[in-house]
Protein backbone atom coordinates (compact mmCIF):
# COMPACT_ATOMS: atom_id res chain seq x y z
CA UNK A 1 0.00 0.00 0.00
CA UNK A 2 1.47 3.40 -0.62
CA UNK A 3 0.28 6.50 0.76
CA UNK A 4 0.77 10.33 -0.06
CA UNK A 5 1.04 13.10 2.60
CA UNK A 6 0.66 16.03 1.40
CA UNK A 7 1.64 19.30 3.50
CA UNK A 8 0.18 22.56 2.36
CA UNK A 9 1.27 26.43 2.59
CA UNK A 10 3.13 26.95 6.08
CA UNK A 11 3.55 23.80 6.90
CA UNK A 12 7.39 24.19 6.40
CA UNK A 13 7.21 26.37 9.79
CA UNK A 14 6.45 24.21 12.10
CA UNK A 15 7.76 25.02 15.20
CA UNK A 16 8.67 28.58 14.96
CA UNK A 17 5.28 29.44 13.44
CA UNK A 18 2.37 30.30 16.22
CA UNK A 19 3.42 27.35 18.28
CA UNK A 20 1.01 27.61 20.70
CA UNK A 21 -1.62 26.81 18.10
CA UNK A 22 0.36 24.25 16.07
CA UNK A 23 2.76 23.30 18.42
CA UNK A 24 6.85 23.21 18.87
CA UNK A 25 6.97 19.70 16.63
CA UNK A 26 8.98 20.57 12.85
CA UNK A 27 7.49 19.42 9.59
CA UNK A 28 10.55 16.92 10.09
CA UNK A 29 9.73 15.46 13.11
CA UNK A 30 5.72 14.85 11.52
CA UNK A 31 6.95 13.20 8.46
CA UNK A 32 9.42 11.14 10.99
CA UNK A 33 6.90 9.87 12.76
CA UNK A 34 4.31 9.13 10.22
CA UNK A 35 7.05 7.27 8.81
CA UNK A 36 8.00 5.13 11.72
CA UNK A 37 4.37 4.24 12.02
CA UNK A 38 4.32 2.99 8.52
CA UNK A 39 7.29 1.36 8.70
CA UNK A 40 5.91 -0.50 11.69
CA UNK A 41 2.96 -1.41 9.22
CA UNK A 42 4.61 -2.42 6.24
CA UNK A 43 3.73 0.59 4.25
CA UNK A 44 5.10 2.44 1.58
CA UNK A 45 5.16 6.82 2.13
CA UNK A 46 5.79 9.58 0.51
CA UNK A 47 5.58 12.84 1.61
CA UNK A 48 5.55 16.18 0.05
CA UNK A 49 5.09 19.74 1.02
CA UNK A 50 4.73 22.54 -1.03
CA UNK A 51 3.76 26.36 -0.94
CA UNK A 52 2.46 26.28 -3.97
CA UNK A 53 -1.37 25.27 -5.00
CA UNK A 54 -0.13 24.22 -8.16
CA UNK A 55 2.20 21.66 -6.89
CA UNK A 56 -0.31 19.77 -4.50
CA UNK A 57 -2.53 19.84 -7.39
CA UNK A 58 0.15 18.07 -9.71
CA UNK A 59 0.48 15.87 -6.98
CA UNK A 60 -3.08 14.77 -6.81
CA UNK A 61 -3.09 14.13 -9.94
CA UNK A 62 -0.06 12.08 -9.97
CA UNK A 63 -1.36 10.13 -7.30
CA UNK A 64 -4.18 9.39 -9.19
CA UNK A 65 -2.62 8.06 -12.04
CA UNK A 66 -1.21 5.27 -10.25
CA UNK A 67 2.03 6.46 -7.58
CA UNK A 68 -0.47 6.12 -4.45
CA UNK A 69 -3.30 4.61 -3.33
CA UNK A 70 -4.64 6.98 -0.58
CA UNK A 71 -3.83 10.70 0.39
CA UNK A 72 -3.59 12.41 3.67
CA UNK A 73 -4.00 16.18 2.27
CA UNK A 74 -3.43 18.73 4.99
CA UNK A 75 -3.83 21.72 2.84
CA UNK A 76 -3.13 24.64 5.47
CA UNK A 77 -4.69 27.37 4.63
CA UNK A 78 -6.10 26.66 0.72
CA UNK A 79 -8.42 24.34 2.72
CA UNK A 80 -11.09 27.29 2.83
CA UNK A 81 -9.93 28.99 -0.38
CA UNK A 82 -9.53 26.49 -3.34
CA UNK A 83 -12.15 25.21 -5.34
CA UNK A 84 -9.12 23.73 -7.95
CA UNK A 85 -7.31 22.02 -4.77
CA UNK A 86 -10.80 20.34 -3.76
CA UNK A 87 -11.25 19.63 -7.65
CA UNK A 88 -8.01 17.88 -8.10
CA UNK A 89 -9.13 15.65 -5.08
CA UNK A 90 -12.36 14.97 -6.86
CA UNK A 91 -10.65 13.76 -10.30
CA UNK A 92 -7.75 11.75 -8.17
CA UNK A 93 -10.52 9.61 -8.08
CA UNK A 94 -8.68 8.09 -4.24
CA UNK A 95 -9.72 8.00 -0.92
CA UNK A 96 -8.70 11.28 0.78
CA UNK A 97 -8.33 12.02 4.44
CA UNK A 98 -8.40 15.68 5.25
CA UNK A 99 -5.42 16.35 8.09
CA UNK A 100 -5.58 19.42 10.65
CA UNK A 101 -2.76 20.08 13.77
CA UNK A 102 -5.12 22.30 14.95
CA UNK A 103 -9.11 22.21 15.60
CA UNK A 104 -10.36 24.52 12.91
CA UNK A 105 -13.85 24.68 13.79
CA UNK A 106 -12.70 26.30 17.12
CA UNK A 107 -10.72 28.70 15.57
CA UNK A 108 -11.29 32.44 13.34
CA UNK A 109 -15.04 31.95 11.80
CA UNK A 110 -13.10 31.98 8.15
CA UNK A 111 -11.60 28.64 9.20
CA UNK A 112 -14.82 26.64 9.94
CA UNK A 113 -15.72 25.82 6.01
CA UNK A 114 -13.77 22.95 4.54
CA UNK A 115 -14.03 22.73 0.58
CA UNK A 116 -11.91 19.59 0.61
CA UNK A 117 -14.18 17.97 3.35
CA UNK A 118 -16.93 17.34 1.41
CA UNK A 119 -15.23 15.51 -1.31
CA UNK A 120 -12.71 13.49 1.53
CA UNK A 121 -13.33 10.10 3.16
CA UNK A 122 -12.93 11.89 6.55
CA UNK A 123 -11.08 14.58 8.38
CA UNK A 124 -8.88 14.19 11.54
CA UNK A 125 -8.56 17.85 12.96
CA UNK A 126 -7.19 19.07 16.57
CA UNK A 127 -4.82 16.47 17.49
CA UNK A 128 -1.17 18.04 16.56
CA UNK A 129 1.31 15.06 15.12
CA UNK A 130 -1.24 12.84 16.57
CA UNK A 131 -3.69 14.17 13.61
CA UNK A 132 -1.66 12.76 10.92
CA UNK A 133 -0.80 9.34 12.71
CA UNK A 134 -4.44 8.89 13.44
CA UNK A 135 -4.96 9.50 10.07
CA UNK A 136 -2.51 7.44 8.90
CA UNK A 137 -4.25 4.41 10.63
CA UNK A 138 -7.59 5.59 9.30
CA UNK A 139 -6.15 5.51 5.62
CA UNK A 140 -4.74 1.86 6.03
CA UNK A 141 -8.14 0.71 7.23
CA UNK A 142 -9.88 2.98 4.38
CA UNK A 143 -7.91 1.26 1.59
CA UNK A 144 -8.38 -2.77 3.20
CA UNK A 145 -11.82 -1.89 3.21
CA UNK A 146 -12.13 -1.03 -0.22
CA UNK A 147 -10.27 -4.41 -1.54
CA UNK A 148 -12.12 -6.98 -2.66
Amino acid sequence: MRVLVLHGPNLNLLGSREPEVYGSFSLEEVNAALDERAQARGIELQCLQSNHEGDLIDALHDAGAGTADVVLLNAGGLTHTSVSLRDAVVASGLPVIEVHLSNVAAREPFRHVSLIAPVAVGQVVGFGVDSYLLALDGAIATVRARQP
